[in-house]
């Protein structure tokens, strides 16, 4: 990006960047996976009379990143501008809401590639089945697959992923087994499925399965692996995939090099994680965000700050969202208030990013663990976006912390109105009153949480044995050793 840079300002400085080819050509660079999202939106923005070109390497390359919104925004501009959509413009609409799950916006962008005849096109017709079905909506994807004359791999593969993903992992199966023919990425469609729903050990049958079969596995049967081992918290599991991709020569892409941090990260290995890190040949973005806020979430808040530090002075990359997410969780752990709010600034002011919920989120909860709870609710409410309940939980939490009864009442009303069936804001508010004594108040939160058919999670926990990953609930009697586990219990309470 930095030797991009230095070519962009040669082509204005000799008025290049007014040739429509020459400025697209420098879009396309920045906005590829070598890029940079955030100068790409910037360029775009300066370019006089976008073409059709630009429009959808624009849209196209925010389809694909984390903040899948703006591809929408994007199209919505464009059907305003003198460049009107075409047939290769929607797909990327699609996939951006698919991966936003929201298959009512994508319905109306259906009902309009259908007005314009281009339901039949196969590239369009797979992106609108994907999002149905990764929406949740599988009885229109069902529609739109069912249209399908003959048989379309991408179309069974995009079925098998949305069944999977909404709990139906045995009609994905059956579908699976249905196929004429199967790809490598129809199994890795299936081995995601059983990932997604929990069940590694199937997931690694299906991988063994596949090998049998004589289907060469790629990096993305191997990232869905990890992801599930990260999961499970299976780190001899996850240890066993990294040696099987050192050993068969799988290209390390960032991809890849992402999902072994991410595991290592998430199974409590850090030292692991640096080590993939540094030794990594390319580093992209992802890679350098899933260190950081591995670091951060396994007590390395320091090391986290100092690798951001890194990222923004050594590195060809800026920083995006995710970044600041993860600086701003470790300033939280570590209670820097003054450093977080410079952070939050500089992600503004600097980097242009629009501050997410997370972002406010992480914020107000360094300001409530300080004892700052009336700036945490200023900023609660000068928010230009939409609240959630988890925002007022913080400050809920916060309030139970410094006993601050009156702003807990009104951070809990706002937790009830934006989510009536979360129990955590009675459970928070009930434990406020009996934190200042008010054991009738915290009794009457209780009552109302069962009067109003609230039930509250039951904590979890895994453990890995033999690798094997045993899930435990509170209170649970679910698990094939409850009676051994909780004789053992009785026996070490005699001995104290």
């Amino acid at each position: 990006m930095k030797d991009l840079q230095k070519l962009h300002a040669h082509i204005i400085k000799t008025g290049l960047i007014n040739d429509p080819i020459a400025a697209s050509r420098v879009l396309t660079f920045c906005a590829s996976s070598s890029g940079d999202t955030n100068y790409a939106h910037l360029l775009f923005t300066r370019i006089p009379n976008p073409n059709l070109y630009s429009w959808n390497t624009i849209i196209r390359c925010f389809s694909r990143s984390s903040t899948p919104q703006i591809a929408i925004s994007l199209f919505v501009e464009m059907l305003y501008s003198e460049v009107q959509p075409q047939r290769l413009t929607y797909p990327s609409v699609f996939k951006a809401c698919a991966q936003m799950g929201i298959g009512h916006c994508g319905a109306q962008l259906h009902g309009r590639v259908v007005k314009l005849g281009l339901e039949n096109d196969g590239f369009i017709r797979n992106t609108i089945i994907h999002m149905y079905a990764n929406s949740g909506i599988l009885s229109e994807a069902r529609k739109v697959f069912d249209s399908v004359l003959e048989f379309d791999v991408v179309a069974w593969n995009s079925m098998i992923t949305g069944l999977a993903k909404c709990g139906g992992i045995e009609d994905a199966q059956k579908l699976f087994d249905e196929m004429p023919t199967r790809t490598s990425v129809s199994w890795n469609s299936i081995i995601s499925g059983y990932v997604r729903n929990g069940k590694l050990m199937e997931a690694l049958e299906f991988f063994q399965r596949m090998q049998e079969e004589g289907i060469e596995p790629s990096e993305f049967t191997m990232v869905s692996l990890l992801n599930a081992c990260a999961h499970m918290g299976a780190l001899q599991q996850g240890k066993w995939i990294h040696d099987y991709i050192k050993k068969n020569d799988f290209e390390l892409n960032v991809i890849v090099i992402t999902a072994l941090i991410d595991m290592y990260c998430k199974c409590g290995s850090i030292e692991n994680a640096l080590q993939v890190f540094q030794e990594s040949p390319r580093k992209g973005l992802s890679c350098w965000n899933s260190i950081i806020i591995g670091l951060a979430m396994n007590g390395l808040e320091r090391e986290a700050i100092e690798l951001f530090s890194e990222l923004e002075s050594s590195s060809n990359l800026n920083p995006d969202y995710v970044s600041f997410i993860g600086v701003l969780t470790a300033c939280k752990h570590l209670g820097e208030i003054d450093i977080a709010r410079d952070y939050f600034t500089l992600m503004v002011d600097k980097y242009e990013i629009e501050p997410s919920l997370k972002h406010y989120t992480c914020m107000v909860e360094v300001l409530g663990q300080a004892g700052l709870l009336e700036e945490a609710e200023e900023l609660i409410e000068g928010m230009s976006i939409k609240q959630d309940a988890i925002i007022w939980g913080s400050l809920l939490s916060s309030c139970r912390k410094y006993g601050n009864v009156e702003m807990a009442k009104r951070a809990a009303k706002r937790v009830c109105e934006l989510n009536p069936r979360d129990s955590s804001g009675y459970v928070l508010m009930s434990n406020v009153h009996a934190a200042s004594n008010q054991f009738e108040e915290a009794m009457e939160e209780r009552l109302l949480m069962k009067e109003r058919l609230t039930e509250k999670e039951p904590g979890c926990s895994l453990i890995e044995i033999d690798g094997e990953t045993h899930e435990f609930l509170a209170g649970g009697m679910l698990h094939p050793k409850t009676p051994e586990i909780y004789s053992l219990l009785d026996d070490l309470m005699v001995e104290q």
